[in-house]
């Protein structure tokens, strides 16, 4: 396995129901085809040159992809480490759920380095304005709404 890059952040949001609704809506929301992101995925993917470069394999399982992630690691109900890269930057986002009274805490990390002027160009861009954050937010909510929403909340 790869060292993993540097932190960058991390997010974390409180969801009203099971780890299992919950990793029901992260299949929903990263699952490939058919889920909530592929679509403008593949089009930013091909734009920054972004590796893998399709959907592949089963929803969240070790060894699929999304248009600049592979599932490296999955222990479903619990964790799912996603890496990738492109031009700009190599990364890795790890989605860790942890059963509480009440709920389940989801929260993501996010790892990446930035080679070169490019990299410190696309770095200020995505994480110094704060894009980055604004979106891996809104995925945490699309994911407890989906979750909250399913009906199987503790």
């Amino acid at each position: 396995m790869a060292e993993e890059p540097p932190f960058i952040d991390e997010h974390t949001v409180f969801v009203k129901a099971s780890a299992a609704a919950v990793w029901r809506a992260l299949m929903r929301v990263y699952g490939g085809r058919g889920s909530v992101r592929p679509s403008g995925m593949e089009a930013y993917g091909h734009l920054v040159g972004a590796e893998p470069r399709r959907c592949s394999g089963e929803p969240l399982a070790e060894g699929s992809t999304l248009p600049g992630f592979e599932v490296a690691e999955s222990v479903p109900g619990r964790l799912v480490r996603f890496t990738g890269r492109h031009r700009f930057s190599r990364y890795a986002l790890v989605l860790a759920l942890e059963e509480r009274d009440g709920g389940t805490v989801l929260g993501a990390r996010t790892y990446a380095e930035f080679p070169g002027p490019a990299g410190w160009a696309y770095r200020r861009l995505v994480i110094a304005s704060g894009a980055h954050a604004v979106l891996m937010t809104r995925q945490l909510h699309a994911v407890r709404r989906r979750a909250e929403a399913s009906g199987t909340a503790r």
